[in-house]
């Protein structure tokens, strides 16, 4: 009971006091703080007391595609505690290749009568993928928000990471250690995070005096098997730096570095995006850009919570400011490389 007690407190951000007051039906406790640690109950998976049981707080969908990258149940266990310090209960939605697409959640978080939606890397971001079921959710004029740089077009309040400054925090970085052949292992070519990460790449080239060249640009899958296969071709193309358009991405170069005989950072130089968990353990560690997860997260609900208090808000996107990371997949050229 005490170690319930401390985990609800904790989450909900009050005193362990408070949840049992609230726990124990006594009074002093504010509506709000009483429906938080409700669902924050629901939400770490004990039971509500008898006396408690049957009230049920509102339902916010959380649309993810995938969990195998650590960086969406990162970003899930932010919003979730957001959530529960509003009274508001998650529903994870994690699509899987074959399975439930994002489509199909959506149907049934309406059925579900859900009160939002909060989309972290889903079509949004696609160019050329259905964007129908957005469509939808705005003419049932429900509270929606979205994470990380959405397709033109789509009228809903959007965070992102400034990913131009994310390429130039990179660049710049492997250029100060000597690096000038310098290759980007991006997402599909209609990926609007990915095509700013190039334009931005284009640009510091420019700035420099050259070009970026073809083949120097790999696209691929947001996965291990992608990135090894996206920096195989750059290792081909002689580049001594690789900037990635993910974490999951970068360890897929260094395998693919590793499996040639190469070292990693001596003979190739790696950065990673995102500064995902168990970043710091890889072997090496990772150098990448921090996406800040946290502050994206609880901005994401206070846009989806004031839509639902009625509020207008600004349907544009809200920009942070990546964090260069710098730890051991990058370094200095060993001689004659």
């Amino acid at each position: 009971m005490t170690r319930r007690l401390a985990q609800v407190a904790k989450k909900v951000g009050v005193s362990e006091a408070t949840v049992s007051r609230v726990l124990n039906g006594k009074p002093g406790v504010s509506e709000g703080t009483r429906q938080a640690v409700l669902t924050a109950l629901d939400v770490l998976g004990y039971e509500r007391p008898t006396q408690l049981r049957g009230e049920r707080g509102k339902l916010i969908g959380l649309v993810l595609p995938e969990l195998s990258n650590p960086i969406f149940p990162a970003f899930a266990e932010v919003v979730g505690g957001a959530l529960a310090q509003r009274g508001l209960t998650p529903v994870l939605c994690t699509q899987t290749p074959g399975g439930i697409q994002e489509t199909d959640y959506v149907d049934l978080l309406l059925q579900q009568q859900v009160s939002g939606v909060v989309f972290a890397g889903g079509l949004y971001a696609q160019a050329d993928a259905p964007h129908d079921h957005y469509r939808l959710l705005h003419d049932r004029n429900l509270p929606v928000v979205l994470v990380n740089a959405l397709v033109p077009g789509l009228d809903f309040p959007c965070v992102s990471t400034d990913d131009a400054v994310a390429v130039e925090q990179a660049w710049r970085h492997l250029t100060s250690l000597g690096h000038e052949r310098i290759g980007l292992a991006l997402g599909p070519s209609d990926h609007m995070p990915s095509r700013r990460k190039l334009a931005a790449a284009q640009a510091v080239a420019r700035a420099a005096g050259s070009e970026l060249p073809e083949e120097r640009v790999v696209r691929g899958m947001y996965s291990m098997e992608g990135g090894h296969a996206a920096a195989s071709r750059l290792l081909d193309a002689g580049v001594t730096g690789i900037v990635c358009a993910s974490d999951i991405i970068a360890l897929g170069a260094v395998r693919a570095a590793r499996r040639r005989g190469m070292r990693v950072p001596e003979d190739v130089s790696v950065v990673g995006y995102d500064d995902s968990p168990l970043m710091t353990v890889t072997d090496p560690p990772l150098s990448t850009v921090r996406q800040p997860i946290d502050a994206m997260g609880r901005t994401a609900i206070q846009l989806l919570t004031a839509q639902i208090d009625g509020k207008e808000v600004v349907r544009d996107e809200i920009v942070f400011e990546p964090e260069l990371v710098v730890r051991g997949s990058t370094g200095p050229l060993a001689s004659g490389r």
